[in-house]
Order: C-alpha cells, then sequence, then structure tokens
C-alpha cells in the first residue's frame, strides 16, 4: 500500500511526501478580489519578499470582481500567506503538461484529449516551466482520465514537486 492510501479506498495514488504532491496535479489558486484598480498588485506582492515564485497567472474579470488564478512553487507556503493576509481563495487541481516538440504543440495536446472525449475548461501557460521547458496548465473536466491520457501517448506532465524552488525544478 502506498504512504497515504487508505485501505480499501480502491485508491492507487499515493503521497509520496506531506509536502508538495508527486502525482500528475498541480494546485490552482483561486484569489477572489473586487475589481479595482491595484488589486493585482496588492496579491501578487504578498509574495514579494518570498522565495514563493508565483509560477503562473492569469485573471478573469466581471464588472464587479476578479478571480486570480495562480500557481505557486511552494503551495503549502502560498496557502498559509493567503490565509495571513486574508485572501479569500479556494484550490483547484491543474494539469500541467510540457509542450512536445514541434510546430504546433497546442494542437497535439488538444487532439489527444479530444480522442478520449476530455473537455478542456481553461488553459493558460507557465511563466516558467520546470527546467525551462515550455509547459501549459489545464483545467480540464476529467482529470484523472485526462492524465492517463496524456501520459499513454508520451506527453511529459508535471506535478508540484517540478515547480519546487527546493529541488531545483524552476530554472
Amino acid at each position: 500500500m502506498h504512504e497515504g492510501q487508505d485501505e480499501g479506498s480502491g485508491a492507487d495514488i499515493g503521497f509520496d511526501t506531506a509536502h508538495g504532491r508527486d502525482y500528475p496535479s498541480v494546485r490552482q489558486f483561486n484569489v477572489f478580489v473586487e475589481n479595482r484598480v491595484g488589486n493585482l498588485l496588492t496579491v501578487v506582492r504578498r509574495f514579494e519578499a518570498t522565495d514563493n515564485r508565483i509560477v503562473s497567472l492569469t485573471v478573469v474579470d466581471s464588472a464587479d470582481c476578479a478571480i486570480i488564478r495562480m500557481v505557486l512553487s511552494d503551495p503549502e507556503r502560498a496557502r498559509e500567506i493567503f490565509d495571513y493576509h486574508g485572501l479569500p481563495c479556494t484550490e483547484s487541481d491543474l494539469l500541467v503538461v510540457g509542450l512536445p516538440e514541434g510546430p504546433q504543440p497546442l494542437v497535439q495536446i488538444c487532439k489527444a484529449l479530444l480522442s478520449a472525449e476530455i473537455s478542456i475548461h481553461y488553459a493558460y501557460p507557465l511563466l516558467i516551466g520546470p527546467h525551462g521547458h515550455s509547459a501549459l496548465a489545464l483545467h480540464v473536466e476529467d482529470h484523472e482520465l485526462a492524465a492517463r491520457t496524456l501520459e499513454g501517448l508520451g506527453f511529459t506532465l508535471y506535478t508540484e514537486n517540478d515547480l519546487s524552488n527546493d529541488d531545483g525544478g524552476l530554472s
């Protein structure tokens, strides 16, 4: 039995460490703010004096509010920072896929997921991918099936440990 697996649960995903994850999932923080000038800066400055790097960021806004979606190099510490500063946020799981070689890497990824009839809810690039490689963050309809499909077709999926500052994952 893998560490972190409940006996009889049928789950076959183990947790290798308490800090970070070593399976193909990366935590995204969805930070909710008023849609006002300067609020994005207010959120990103919370990480200015830390070594917790913003790996990826996208903003979805409406007239009244905005959702800042962020991936950070140390999600455990990120959660502490959000809580300490009273920033309301939720977490969701993403797949982070290395862009394959070739002239149309996004087409390759989309075709692979379409072949398994998996919807992509949204996607955005990483600012700095693991080991300097380009990568795409994906929120998909069926995370586990998408991970199995992409891995089965030879795509590289990254984990939180790959994005960590601790093991040199980010260049």
